[in-house]
């Protein structure tokens, strides 16, 4: 498991949501494995592969609420590939499940791109301690 301070993480993710218009809910985030994620993966979305998050969105109007998984080995494997930091990656998927709650979208043309944008610019957040 990896070493996360609740408190500062709360902050940080009520400031990101604020930052997006929205109010911050009830985040639950399930760290697993990648066989946890991909049968997540196949039951809910019917998707045969591994991948480092899955969001379900239980958000009411401006609310913002979910359940994220998050898979421990693809976060590690990420961070190798990107040589960053285990921590970084970590931190970089979690505001990613946040970031989707709140509306922004990573599959279409363009959209990949937006994400990365607002994913720096809360993970700059977090190092400014804003």
């Amino acid at each position: 498991m990896p070493e996360i301070n609740p408190e500062l993480l709360a902050c940080w993710l009520e400031q990101v949501t604020k930052a997006h218009g929205r109010i911050l809910g009830s985040l639950v985030y399930i760290f697993c494995d990648d066989e946890k994620i991909l049968e997540v993966n196949r039951q809910f979305l019917n998707h045969d592969y591994y991948t480092d998050i899955i969001t379900f969105d239980y958000c009411r109007g401006k609310l913002v609420r979910g359940d994220m998984y998050i898979s421990l080995d693809t976060v590690r494997t990420n961070a190798e590939g990107l040589n960053c930091s285990y921590d970084s990656e970590l931190k970089r998927v979690i505001v990613h499940g946040l970031l989707h709650l709140c509306g922004i979208n990573d599959k279409a043309p363009g959209e990949r791109e937006i994400m990365e944008a607002y994913e720096n610019q809360a993970l700059a957040m977090l190092r400014e301690g804003k």
